[in-house]
């Protein structure tokens, strides 16, 4: 497979598939915003609550689809978005977004889950570097502000979960039914650090410099498992951890994102170590987390796979880690294994008949029967971005023709 036929075929998933999908099919011109569900085949359910992670994650889709093709539309769908995000989800009482608002606006669950704060910052600075709307970024900044005062652990560092609707704590912390409540996780973490590394693009105080330091230097101390090369998923606050689950995808996906957040920071000795984690997480998936087929599995523990089912979204992070593992070092393995992670979304992950991605696939490869289209968790920002950054990897590799330049 050429680049230029590898770059076409992206170019036609992100254009022709998914934007186009979102687009048609997710706007509630009823009541503003975005519909919360629609369920397998395409069941609306326009009565669904809204989610904080489906509409923060919309509008950082479409700010980054408008920000590198500068089509029009997803300008418009972008401001929509980000228009319901702030007359909606935005608590004028105490600051930060509320977790969930029912069909109509009106909050449904007011804790201040701190994984959505953290799409909140990623999805507002997104739209600013593609609007100069500065209003966004200064909505971004004051969530980072608000984070660091409440959330922050100043004894153990990292940050808590998630708190009341006016900052206190809470026991009620996890993130979704299968997450345990606890008061730290490697979730919540690692999409704090995907936001300050975007905020840190615009806005590169010296204390976000402070703040993503020492994250990077939290995830690699107390997050990563240094002998295995992957994540642990919980812990207590102060940094115990709790329970044995792998998740292959939120390896390969971190892997690319420490790189990421190393590379904005601009901090070399602390890149070259991180390279080196990234290499190191990158191998491991590949060695115990991919099928045959080229797809990975969802979960492990140390005695094996537990969850043979291949949802969406690490099959797209898939493409991006090990193509990143390939810049790094130029080896053909990661390559490959990038290649074929889309050439397993290519053959069984995409709805040839609804459009956009199934949730996921069984073993054999059989759409997952119960799997959402859209919800509070099925959103577009894993598989666009997957599209977005292999579009500018390619193009840079293309440009550079070298196998050691890292994006």
């Amino acid at each position: 497979m050429s680049i230029e036929q590898w770059d076409l075929e992206l170019q036609q998933e992100l254009q022709d598939n998914i934007l186009k999908f979102w687009s048609e099919h997710s706007i509630d011109h009823v009541n503003e915003g975005f519909y919360g569900a629609i369920e397998q085949p395409m069941k609306l359910i326009p009565h669904a609550h809204k989610g904080l992670v489906l509409n923060t994650r919309i509008l950082w889709t479409f700010a980054a689809a408008y920000r590198a093709l500068q089509v029009p539309l997803y300008l418009e769908i972008a401001d929509r978005a980000y228009q319901y995000l702030t007359e909606y989800f935005l608590d004028q009482t105490y600051g930060g977004f509320f977790w969930m608002v029912d069909y109509q606006g009106r909050p449904s669950n007011d804790k201040k889950q701190i994984y959505g704060q953290a799409f909140a910052i990623y999805a507002l600075s997104e739209y600013y570097l593609a609007t100069k709307h500065q209003a966004a970024l200064d909505l971004s900044i004051t969530t980072y502000h608000l984070l660091e005062k409440h959330s922050y652990d100043s004894v153990y560092k990292g940050y808590v979960e998630a708190l009341s609707r006016d900052w206190k704590e809470t026991d009620h912390l996890s993130l979704s039914r299968k997450d345990l409540n606890e008061k730290k996780s490697m979730n919540t973490h690692l999409h704090i650090l995907e936001a300050y590394t975007n905020l840190y693009r615009v806005w590169s105080s010296p204390i976000l410099t402070t703040s993503l330091t020492e994250l990077i230097q939290v995830t690699m101390k107390h997050i990563i498992d240094s002998h295995q090369a992957c994540f642990n998923l919980f812990f207590d606050e102060a940094w115990n951890v709790k329970g044995e689950h792998i998740s292959y995808g939120h390896d390969i996906e971190g892997s690319w994102l420490l790189v990421e957040a190393a590379e904005v920071l601009g901090d070399h000795e602390l890149l070259i170590e991180v390279k080196q984690t990234a290499v190191a997480m990158a191998a491991a998936v590949l060695e115990t987390g991919v099928d045959n087929d080229g797809g990975i599995w969802n979960e492990a523990n140390p005695n094996g796979v537990t969850d043979t089912n291949k949802d969406w979204w690490p099959q797209a992070e898939a493409v991006v880690g090990f193509f990143n593992a390939y810049q790094l070092t130029g080896e053909q393995k990661f390559k490959q294994a990038a290649w074929r992670s889309w050439e397993f979304i290519q053959k069984y992950l995409i709805d040839r008949t609804y459009g956009e991605w199934y949730w996921g696939v069984s073993s054999d490869g059989t759409p997952l029967p119960h799997g959402p289209k859209v919800s509070a968790w099925k959103c577009p920002y894993h598989n666009s971005r997957a599209c977005l950054e292999m579009l500018e990897r390619l193009k840079h590799l293309t440009l550079v023709d070298s196998p050691q330049t890292s994006h």
